[in-house]
């Protein structure tokens, strides 16, 4: 399964990353979108002005990479971290 590169898909990955208590925030410089913890609060900064397909990669290669607490999702949202977790990225 691949993601389709829609604005729906990126929601659907900002929402999933909220849920597990990230903050999704969104700037402006030459920098590849990353996640961070800054004392003790998880932040994701990407890109502004990356193309919605760069978004959605990084995020989703973000989210395959980080552990995360089923407990905080809600079903939808557990076989959607499963899909992301058995696709691999065409980078």
């Amino acid at each position: 399964m691949s993601l389709s590169y829609t604005q729906h898909t990126l929601e659907k990955l900002e929402q999933l990353l909220k849920s597990l208590e990230y903050k999704v925030r969104y700037e402006k410089g030459s920098f590849k979108t990353g996640a961070c913890i800054l004392e003790s609060s998880k932040v994701v900064v990407v890109n502004k002005f990356s193309n919605i397909e760069s978004k959605i990669n990084s995020l989703a290669e973000l989210i395959q990479n980080i552990q995360a607490d089923e407990n905080m999702l809600d079903e939808k949202q557990k076989q959607f971290l499963y899909v992301l977790k058995q696709t691999s990225l065409q980078l």
